[in-house]
């Protein structure tokens, strides 16, 4: 049982993660994400689902060989070869776990499973003793949980854990619910299940309502002390609550989530650039955390403040989440203290009148182009049309009388000697 303020973070990006679509992994690229997840400071690692096929069974069994550092897991219905295929597979980790689900919403049982209520109380309590045989850390999901009815999904938690589950999951699994409710199931279940006390509660959100997160977070302050997410929130459909996002708002909105974890901040940028490696897509540009916008900023107004101060427009820094630095990005919509402020680095010192002469030169560019580099800029500089401008030099001339006089003589050279 972890500390009342200690948050597991429970990764199922190799297993919720890895079956949406795009987002196959084949077996040493599970392997390398599987020990940078470990890496990353995560306390459970979903490895797969074992009975799935041959190459799920083989990477879990791997994983569980392999990768230390995390408990890892693996999925199975409540079905004695789901079970038993899911033992075999994580016995060789130090520290394992049996996940067991079994749907809990009406909808589901009549419609997917076909079976009754009673029934399915009956292989909940049969399929958790039988994981309990073969491991001690065991976790029970009521699939479709936020539209079950609350009496029915009582009775089936109260069952789960009188058979000897050890974590308790109430999945938003098709997002579903909103914070409000989310954190209010929470709430109820801890009030009136007996023996709750001696479980962790966990969360698992969907994102089809673009709310996965704040379902999390509204979770936790309820109770739950378990948080099952992904890395870049991949999954099912619209994906999952994402790892990266939740650990930056405990860590930036301390005053509202005073809780401690394992995570290793300064490694969820790499995590996140390594699984864009092995699936086929990357992150989006505005992707919160992680995406290549998360820490850029085009807007003179931005660009102007965050030269005065970076806290004026970034919550925390680049290297606290070990994306590297903040990136000032020259556009259209740049102002000339940026300009100025690269040129500068790139070796040109320029005064009032000059940097409005270049940035004439640079607003037009951007109507142009709409990414620039310091290619452009150089370009700019030296370009012929660029901006020499006539410069007086004094040159001293000896005459007989031993009295310098100055001439004048003017010439051609660019501003940016």
């Amino acid at each position: 049982m972890p500390e009342n303020n200690q948050i597991v973070f429970f990764d199922t990006t190799l297993r919720d993660g890895e079956q949406s679509p795009g987002c196959t992994m084949h077996h040493a690229e599970k392997l390398r994400m599987a020990h940078q997840i470990a890496a990353l400071g995560v306390d459970v690692l979903e490895a797969g689902f074992a009975i799935a096929s041959d190459g799920d069974f083989n990477a879990v069994h791997a994983i569980a060989r392999e990768v230390r550092g995390t408990r890892v897991a693996s999925l199975a219905r409540c079905k004695r070869e789901d079970i038993e295929a899911a033992a075999r597979a994580v016995e060789p980790a130090p520290s394992n776990r049996i996940h067991v689900f079994l749907a809990s919403s009406d909808l589901h049982l009549e419609y997917k499973l076909r079976i009754s209520r009673e029934q399915a109380l009956d292989h909940t309590a049969e399929s958790v003793r039988l994981a309990r045989s073969f491991v001690e850390d065991v976790e029970f999901s009521t699939e479709d949980g936020t539209r079950s009815d609350h009496e029915f999904l009582i009775q089936m938690i109260t069952v789960a854990i009188q058979a000897g589950a050890t974590t308790i999951n109430i999945p938003d699994t098709v997002g579903y619910t909103t914070p409000e409710e989310y954190a209010a199931l929470f709430r109820m279940v801890k009030a009136r299940v007996p023996g709750i006390d001696d479980v962790i509660l966990s969360t698992h959100c969907h994102n089809d309502l673009g709310m996965a997160v704040a379902n999390t977070l509204a979770g936790v302050q309820a109770g739950a002390r378990q948080i099952e997410c992904t890395i870049n929130g991949i999954g099912e459909r619209a994906g999952n609550a994402a790892l990266e996002e939740i650990a930056a708002a405990l860590m930036v909105r301390r005053d509202k989530f005073p809780y401690t974890h394992h995570i290793v901040m300064d490694q969820l940028y790499p995590t996140s650039q390594m699984l864009g490696e092995c699936i086929s897509f990357g992150v989006s540009p505005n992707k919160a955390v992680v995406g290549a916008n998360a820490f850029a900023h085009e807007s003179g107004i931005h660009q102007h403040g965050m030269m005065a101060n970076p806290l004026t427009y970034e919550i925390m820094t680049p290297a606290s989440v070990g994306a590297g630095n903040t990136n000032i990005v020259l556009g259209k919509h740049s102002g000339r203290r940026a300009l100025a402020d690269r040129l500068e680095r790139l070796g040109h010192l320029l005064d009032r009148d000059q940097l409005d002469q270049v940035y004439a030169l640079f607003t037009e560019l951007t109507d142009r182009k709409k990414l620039i580099y310091d290619q452009d800029l150089l370009s700019l500089m030296q370009s012929g049309k660029a901006i020499p401008v006539a410069v007086p030099v004094l040159v001293e001339v000896p005459v007989p009388v031993a009295v310098p006089v100055e001439i004048p003589i003017p010439i051609e050279v660019p501003i940016s000697r």
